[in-house]
């Protein structure tokens, strides 16, 4: 067996963590994860702070948001430091920034929806006090400053100011002027390698023999560095291309896969731990320095960070050379006292999302598919109920866990409220369309059931929250899973008034039921990736 002492083979091997999609770590989650990572031989951290930290003279930047205090940050760095661990900030200079803009100090100074107004002497003021909060708090002179996904730029604002005008031009304009800012406060900057990739490869991204541009790569100041996120492959191959392409674009471009915190309630550690195995091979194969595991939190992030630790563990053991994976299990069981498949029931395995060849979350939008309208039925099979009180039976008995049964118990309780509630609308609409107004009678009952289950996952859920977040973010959850059981009372109430002769018609129910696919009345029974609550609670404008 090798040496356990032996050390991670990247100059920077660490994880970026979300703190802008309304789950932001309190100080405390944050040392702990520390703690955990540091212990695992992670020597770098990044923290993903869109508008959620303070700057100067900038009041609504991350207003209400759970923004880190210029105190709160110095603490993280000064811990981080004593574990041997890099805090590195990272932020968005350009787009992403949907949150601020609501705001009328921010809105006229943005080209598009996210995109700031590049050339605007207000937004490079804001980016100035933006460097100087991260001058003051972090010790890194390393600095993520996105830049990914502008793929609107110059289309909005700036195209009504200045006319049409070459797109790459204006990134690199932008991207010039920041680097200057970063300069002046010792910064080397880094972004994200996609609208630079585009344009030296002829648009696309992902492709495999990507002819480079060598006029692009000669155009990227001296003071950036590019990283190449990838999070949905499994194939070496496809990372082998990309790695390599990167190599004729920017020698020492960072290498950023992904543990899947962003698709709903449950993690993906067997999708993580199979993406990240064929990445991290090709990452020692290219000789790639440095490698960051990101883990971002869309639409909501409800997935506790923490439930993603056998990816975490995985991924260091095979940055180490280790991939036998009955000695990680059995080196997981010795380290934290649980086994490592129990811990990879937080997977949700046997029900419809828990496999690990492909990310699916139907337990998050079967959660919140209506009762009456039910847009995800055409997705159900009619095994959900069984599979997911199946689940729910192994989980409850990890629910007492002294270290970790806060994760457990609301992984249990959304299984029991599944047990109910996934195929409940389709029963309902099946009762309603053969006039048996006595089987609509009986699962009057099930509604009732649900109710008292769904508060039972609230509360769950609800300290899982707290214990690793901020207050901030929740009002969010509060919303929808108040919402969602005030939609199921209103349900149930006005089938009993169907059921009592009070009503003569449910209306929702006397529509025809269409595929969630656009595919018709042609239903499609499989699970899926579909992670946005509003376009899962109802047609309407949300």
């Amino acid at each position: 067996m090798m040496d356990r002492t032996e050390k991670i083979p990247f100059r920077h091997f660490g994880t970026m963590v979300d703190m802008s999609r309304n789950a932001v770590m309190n100080v405390s989650g944050v040392k702990r994860w520390i703690d955990v990572t540091s212990d695992l031989g992670y020597n770098t951290l990044m923290l993903y702070t869109e508008d959620t930290y303070e700057i100067a003279d900038s009041p609504y930047f991350g207003y209400m948001r759970g923004r880190y205090s210029k105190a709160e940050l110095k603490e993280i760095d000064a811990y981080a430091r004593e574990k041997g661990m890099e805090l590195i900030p990272c932020t968005q200079m350009l787009a992403h920034q949907t949150a601020v803009r609501r705001w009328p100090e921010f809105s006229p100074h943005f080209d598009t929806a996210d995109i700031m107004l590049v050339g605007d002497e207000w937004v490079y003021q804001l980016i100035e006090n933006m460097f100087q909060t991260l001058a003051e708090c972090f010790t890194s002179r390393l600095v993520n400053v996105g830049m990914d996904e502008a793929h609107m730029l110059g289309r909005g604002r700036y195209y009504d100011e200045h006319g049409g005008e070459n797109r790459f031009e204006i990134l690199l304009t932008h991207l010039q002027r920041v680097a200057e800012i970063g300069k002046k406060y010792g910064f080397r900057l880094q972004i994200w390698s996609d609208m630079f990739f585009r344009l030296a490869a002829g648009g696309e991204y992902y492709v495999h023999n990507a002819k480079i541009d060598a006029s692009v790569a000669e155009k990227i100041p001296d003071n950036v560095e590019l990283a190449y996120w990838d999070y949905y492959s499994q194939d070496e191959k496809h990372y082998d291309a990309m790695m390599t392409a990167h190599e004729r674009l920017c020698p020492g471009t960072w290498f950023a896969g992904g543990l899947w915190t962003w698709t709903g309630f449950a993690p993906h550690n067997g999708y993580s731990m199979r993406a990240t195995k064929a990445a991290l091979k090709q990452c020692l194969k290219h000789g790639v320095q440095d490698v960051i595991l990101t883990m971002w939190g869309d639409n909501g992030g409800e997935c506790s960070r923490f439930a993603l630790l056998p990816a975490l563990f995985y991924a260091a053991e095979v940055a180490k050379g280790h991939t036998n994976k009955a000695e990680i299990r059995e080196r997981f069981q010795a380290k934290y006292g649980i086994s490592f498949d129990r811990f990879m029931l937080l997977d949700l395995p046997g029900t419809p999302g828990g496999g690990d060849r492909a990310v699916r979350d139907p337990e998050k939008y079967l959660l919140y598919n209506d009762c009456l309208m039910g847009l995800m039925d055409s997705t159900l099979t009619g095994q959900e109920n069984e599979q997911y009180q199946a689940c729910a039976r192994k989980l409850r008995t990890l629910i007492h866990d002294g270290e970790w049964g806060w994760l457990f118990e609301p992984a249990w309780a959304l299984c029991r409220v599944l047990s109910i509630k996934a195929e409940l609308g389709a029963k309902t609409r099946q009762a309603y369309r053969e006039g048996d107004r006595e089987a609509l009678g009986r699962l009057i009952g099930e509604y009732k059931a649900l109710l008292k289950a769904l508060d039972v996952f609230y509360d769950a859920f609800r300290r899982q929250w707290y214990h690793e977040n901020k207050a901030f973010g929740f009002e969010i959850q509060d919303i929808r899973l108040g919402g969602l059981s005030r939609r199921v009372k209103n349900s149930m109430e006005r089938l009993q008034a169907y059921c009592d002769g009070r009503l003569d018609v449910i209306e929702e129910l006397e529509e025809t039921q269409l595929d969630f696919r656009g595919n018709g009345t042609e239903f499609q029974k499989e699970p899926l990736y579909w992670n946005q609550w509003s376009s899962t609670v109802s047609p309407g404008i949300v």
